[in-house]
């Protein structure tokens, strides 16, 4: 495999990250969204989640071919040692390795922010299909990660109902008395 650099997201990327993600939008129930945001909305995206969190991109040769991000999964006080993790790579990219490359600097980055769990909410299927197959819940297993719940039929997309998954990993230690979760502050 060629060399993949892993990188911090710059404003100018949204159009490259807005066409990995479109894909998705348009031929897959891997997001429950139907309509590609437009390329201001996708950058309004970028900036919200880097006030805080990291955000990653993959590149290879020079292209970008990934990216993934954390984000808040509550924005209620209690939950700050929590977040949603979020991953999409050029559909003819997945299967060699940049999303585990990716997760695992994401991960890297995100304790040392004091971050004690990662969630991930995923679509999922008991008849895969061209729109859904269960990889993504496989993928996040191999990495770690466990079911923590199933919500049945809760997306309807391309005429069918998916069901949604919540998957669960801990990464850092439950201590009385936390450190503060820290602004993410540079590639780790």
């Amino acid at each position: 495999m060629e060399d993949i650099i892993i990188r911090e997201v710059q404003l100018d990327d949204a159009k490259d990250l807005l066409e990995i993600y479109g894909y998705y939008v348009e031929n897959t129930a891997i997001t429950f969204e139907t309509q590609i945001p437009s390329v201001e909305e996708f950058k309004e995206r970028i900036l919200a989640i880097t006030a805080k969190y990291p955000y990653l991109v993959a590149e290879m040769d020079g292209k970008i071919v990934g990216y993934s991000y954390a984000r808040a999964y509550n924005v209620r006080e209690a939950y700050d040692w929590c977040v949603e993790m979020t991953i999409y790579l050029k559909e003819d990219i997945r299967g060699k390795g940049i999303g585990s490359k990716l997760y695992l600097k994401m991960e890297e980055c995100l304790k040392k922010m004091n971050i004690k769990n990662l969630y991930s909410c995923i679509a999922a299927t008991k008849h895969p299909s061209k729109h859904l197959t269960n990889a993504s819940i496989d993928f996040h297993k191999a990495l770690g990660y466990r079911i923590n719940a199933q919500f049945k039929q809760s997306g309807y997309k391309f005429d069918e109902w998916y069901d949604m998954v919540w998957m669960e990993k801990i990464i850092g230690e439950h201590e009385i008395h936390p450190k503060n979760v820290e602004k993410f502050s540079g590639l780790c």
